[in-house]
């Protein structure tokens, strides 16, 4: 660290915060839009979108822990605070005296030294004007606060000087019983892509004792275990990652795939073992409805042609509209339920969704009895209609109503018979609910108007399940919160498969005068799909897709010749 390192012997460093033997400081300057998106996700705890995982929070905890909202007031106070005094960074190093006199043609600004290391950062000056920093503050005040050498730190790891990340981290190490997360996610993020990454796994040890880390702390590692052959270190944290119910992060796999073949030979995993657990990550894809990016599915179709005597071949394709591979001729699985599983769907739904201990915060037991009778009385539904949720499409709100005439009139000349959930409200006259386009609407369609306090997603769940497996919905919703209340995995993937295969939804804009129009459902299913001579892995570079939307590329994987 250069000239820092004399003052290394006196160093009297101060924690930021202090909990008992362990220094804490808020994480949160580590989520801001001033750091890069890499340092910020291996700080940011995972969400746990399963269903009942649970987040351990050292920030939150009830026994004697850190008051989360009072740090994060303070750094949030200290970013505005750097906004706000604009300081400019100088272009080159400073030796103390000048460091005193620019600090004094500032006004000699609070914290100092704290916003000048952060206007370092985000301007991406030289290190040695950093160092220079903290030979001036270690001279000025005999010390170098934790606060001030964790935002050096991160400077140091996100300019790749990683030489200096292992004196800070010997410094830090001697200095401290123990490191907070943030820092402990930096230090794992630097050692991960040098010789010393072996040191990363003990650092992520001690994080797991506070938290549980996130797939992208593993992920690292997991990335420089397969650089360097140690494939089994490697499987053994991913395994870690899915006991944890994380989900693995798209360049994690692709570090696996990649990486592949470079193995020690001390290692005890053969290659049929090796292979077998890579294959195992495209049977979690297909379980879990992941759809790998491009960059991953190009991996993926390297790995396999260069598979020793095996002779695949990839190829990029489309199905055709009846679910057949353009490439290799294949028939794609169906998105259409079996009767077996469409009654084991239907009977989860209605025990855990419909009668769940939930729905009557969604509604009132009479409400409910109601409408079952409601629909027993009517023939069954060719299309349940989530009526607000489409009127909603036509950001005008005078136009709500015609919006949902167009609908359901275009569903009708079609020769459907078609159910229209909505709210009371929408039988009161105003600008939005147009009294004749209701009127219109009720000849149209059977209706059923729930209490405007009632959510009508059960309501639309019942009606389209009790129908039969030929019924569709039409509506925006994603439904998962629906999918989070069934019991297991198999009956959520069935669930998402049913919902794949009858979600309808609007296409393109609604014109007044012209038909509508309906995104079309494919007839074969958008998952990873295997036989004994094929693959076939949809993909695209979505992040942030509905439910009912799904790739149109595939990569195609065959021994077929």
């Amino acid at each position: 660290m250069g000239s820092t390192l004399i003052f290394k012997g006196r160093i009297c460093l101060k924690p930021f915060f202090h909990q008992g033997s362990f220094f804490t400081l808020n994480s949160s300057i580590f989520k801001s839009s001033h750091l890069p998106i890499s340092t910020r996700s291996l700080c940011t705890r995972d969400p746990y979108p399963k269903p009942g995982a649970r987040h351990t929070d050292r920030s939150s905890d009830a026994q004697g822990g850190v008051n989360k909202s009072t740090f994060t007031n303070r750094e949030e106070d200290f970013w505005d605070g750097a906004r706000r005094a604009s300081l400019q960074p100088p272009d080159r190093p400073l030796s103390a005296a000048e460091w005193r006199d620019l600090k004094e043609s500032r006004g000699n600004v609070p914290r100092f030294d704290l916003r000048m290391m952060c206007t370092l950062f985000t301007t991406a000056a030289e290190l040695n004007i950093a160092k220079s920093l903290l030979s001036f503050v270690a001279t000025e005040t005999g010390t170098l606060s934790y606060e001030l050498l964790l935002r050096y730190l991160t400077l140091c790891v996100h300019s790749g000087h990683d030489a200096e990340v292992f004196d800070v981290y010997e410094i830090m190490r001697g200095n401290f019983p123990a490191l907070d997360t943030g820092a402990s996610s930096l230090f794992i993020q630097s050692f991960s892509r040098t010789e010393r990454w072996r040191e990363a796994i003990s650092v992520l040890d001690e994080v797991k004792k506070v938290f549980t880390p996130s797939p992208r702390h593993y992920g690292v590692i997991i990335t420089a275990a397969m650089l360097n052959g140690y494939t089994t270190t490697a499987w053994a944290l991913y395994d870690e990652i899915i006991e944890k119910g994380l989900t693995p992060s798209q360049e994690t796999w692709e570090a696996l795939f990649k990486a592949a073949g470079k193995t020690k030979q001390e290692e005890a995993m053969s290659a049929s073992e090796h292979q077998e657990r890579l294959l195992g990550i495209l049977l979690y894809m297909r379980d879990n409805q992941i759809y790998p990016q491009h960059s991953l599915t190009s991996t993926i179709k390297a790995w396999f042609e260069r598979l020793s005597g095996q002779k695949w071949t990839g190829s990029w394709t489309s199905p055709t509209p009846k679910g057949v591979c353009s490439c290799c001729g294949s028939q794609l699985e169906s998105i259409k339920l079996t009767d077996e599983e469409y009654q084991q769907l239907k009977d989860r739904v209605m025990a855990d969704i419909i009668q769940g201990r939930d729905v009557f915060k969604k509604t009132t037991p009479e409400e409910l009895e109601s409408f079952k009778a409601f629909v027993k009385k009517r023939p069954a539904f060719d299309v349940v209609v989530d009526g607000l949720n489409i009127a909603n499409l036509n950001r005008d709100k005078n136009l709500q109503s015609e919006m949902l005439l167009a609908v359901v009139s275009e569903l009708e000349r079609q020769g459907l018979t078609v159910l229209v959930l909505g709210r009371k409200h929408m039988l009161w006259p105003s600008r939005s609910w147009d009294r004749n386009n209701m009127k219109l609407i009720q000849q149209k369609a059977h209706c059923f108007f729930t209490e405007n306090i009632s959510e009508d997603d059960p309501f639309l769940l019942y009606a389209t399940l009790h129908s039969g497996n030929h019924c569709r919905f039409l509506s925006r919703d994603m439904m998962r919160d629906h999918k989070a209340c069934l019991p297991d995995l198999a009956t959520q993937r069935l669930f998402f498969k049913w919902q794949r295969g009858h979600q309808l939804v609007v296409s393109g804009f609604v014109t007044a005068g012209k038909r509508v129009r309906f995104q079309s459902i494919p007839t074969y299913d958008a998952i990873v799909q295997t036989s004994a001579d094929s693959w076939h892995v949809p993909y695209d570079d979505t992040e942030d897709r509905s439910t009912y939307e799904v790739p149109q590329k595939w990569l195609c994987l065959t021994t077929k010749h």
